[in-house]
């Protein structure tokens, strides 16, 4: 197996094990706004309406389903940094005492973090069932057969 290869297995399972762990989040606020309304008041310092978490959830949903797709890498996987930099940074008070439980569960948050980062820096990389990657093979190849 080339290094290429595991270059592009590797992004392929960080993709896909990140859009899994954004799917939980997306998920609870679609079917149990009143959980996620819960982690807002704590983290966030706002309550918004179920309503508004049911139509945020379904956002995340669509672009959370097009980032493990490989579609719109750029803006899929900076939409997905953005939010967990906003996630992370929300629990600073929790970072700074790990030894307080449940804090160093926080912590798993840091890794993620820089997986995604990671993920978004290799974007081009990432083209193992990648839906990007196969538009512009065909885009190119279809370039190709008109010349």
């Amino acid at each position: 197996m080339t290094d290429t290869r595991k270059l592009e297995i590797s992004l392929l399972t960080m993709r896909l094990s990140i859009g899994v762990f954004f799917l939980v989040w997306a998920i609870q606020k679609t079917v149990a706004p009143e959980m996620a309304q819960r982690v807002f008041e704590t983290f966030y310092f706002s309550s918004p309406s179920p309503t508004y978490l049911i139509i945020t959830g379904l956002a995340q949903l669509a672009i959370v389903i097009a980032f493990m797709a490989g579609l719109f890498r750029t803006w899929t996987g900076g939409a997905l940094l953005a939010m967990h930099t906003i996630s992370l940074l929300s629990t600073y008070e929790r970072l700074a005492n790990p030894y307080e439980s449940p804090n160093a569960l926080f912590w798993a948050a840091v890794p993620v973090w820089a997986a995604i980062l990671t993920l978004f820096l290799l974007r081009k990389s990432d083209r193992l069932l990648s839906l990007d990657a196969y538009l512009a093979a065909r885009r190119k190849g279809g370039a190709a057969e008109r010349a």
